[in-house]
């Protein structure tokens, strides 16, 4: 188990960890930044200085995960990681990885007002000027991220509270469950898979995409084929749990197959991507999400899903789209078509 303790630099984690560490037994602290410092030391000098905050490395955001699983085959007790983050891709990052290993996570979030979190950072004489004023530059993108660090954890206000008292609060409210992520227990492959997704449509032929909760970025509808499930089959049972819609199979038609190189986790293998055609106004109204697995979905013009989706699904959906006005099937390796059309 993790108790990740979120919220804005000078709100108080360490001192509330501290205390909370005494509460829970067997726990051990956990520090994210001590990946961020060795990657400082491992990774050449103009890579580590290529992004301004050690999180916006894929190796931290890799490794933070993949340590506190091996730590916690170590040690009895739960761990707990006093760590901001406010980038909600990168919570479903590392919070997805840590659900592939079946590791439950607690998300709290210290909270405290900007004038009283402003007293309190420039009163803080154990921190250099430029140390403080960097906890303060940061305030903004923590107001920025409230929205969804509210929906997503169970926020503990420390206005009035010594960090005995917040972490006895934090203690209760892992005990009750109330900050348990619901987020699927979706295996991270390493080997290449088979997936199949579905391209839905609305009345304004805008494409549906939707918002997993267990890794970064948009996707398209769909999933992983399972071993000797036929193709189509599986995209209609991915499309019947994600959505709550039950397409026939017979009604979906191959737009593209597409072979995707490894790269890392979730990725690799044949990309099959059908047409499911438009969605009625009562199945739109219809759509179910389960909360475990999609935050989200939405209907997106070509405007908008060429912002949401990274370069290969994009060039996957550009490729499905014109396969689909055009009436035909496409082959592509890594989003290209091999014969340059």
């Amino acid at each position: 188990m993790i108790v990740w303790v979120n919220g804005t630099f000078g709100v108080g984690k360490t001192s509330t960890v501290r205390e909370l560490q005494a509460l829970l037994p067997g726990s051990a602290v956990y520090d994210p930044e001590v990946i961020g410092e060795s990657l400082r030391h491992l990774l050449p000098a103009e890579v580590y200085g290529s992004v301004r905050d050690f999180q916006d490395l894929a190796a931290w955001r890799r490794l933070v995960p993949a340590t506190a699983v091996a730590l916690l085959a170590e040690l009895p007790g739960p761990l707990i990681v006093p760590m901001t983050l406010l980038r909600q891709d990168y919570r479903d990052e590392i919070f997805g990885a840590l659900a592939a290993d079946r590791v439950a996570i607690h998300h709290v979030v210290l909270h405290a007002e900007e004038t009283i979190l402003r007293k309190r950072i420039e009163a803080d004489e154990t921190e250099s000027a430029r140390a403080r004023q960097w906890r303060l530059d940061h305030l903004a993108a923590y107001q920025q991220a409230r929205p969804w660090l509210e929906e997503d954890a169970v926020v503990v206000d420390t206005t009035a509270l010594t960090p005995r008292r917040a972490a006895e609060l934090i203690a209760a409210i892992v005990d009750s469950g109330a900050a348990r992520c619901p987020i699927v227990d979706d295996s991270v492959h390493t080997r290449d898979t088979l997936a199949a997704a579905v391209l839905l449509f609305d009345d304004e032929d805008r494409v549906l995409l939707v918002d997993p909760v267990y890794k970064p970025g948009w996707e398209f509808p769909g999933g992983v084929v399972e071993d000797a499930e036929r193709p189509s089959l599986g995209a209609t049972r991915e499309i019947a749990e994600e959505l709550g819609i039950d397409l026939a199979p017979d009604r979906l038609r191959l737009l593209v197959a597409d072979w995707e190189p490894h790269r890392g986790p979730r990725s690799g293998g044949v990309r099959l991507v059908f047409d499911g055609g438009r969605l009625t106004a009562e199945q739109r109204a219809a759509i179910v999400l389960p909360a475990r697995e999609l935050r989200s979905c939405r209907f997106v013009s070509q405007q908008e899903w060429e912002q949401l989706l990274p370069d290969n699904k994009r060039r996957r959906l550009a490729a499905a789209l014109r396969a689909r006005a055009a009436g035909e099937t496409r082959y592509l390796e890594a989003g290209q078509d091999p014969d340059g059309r």
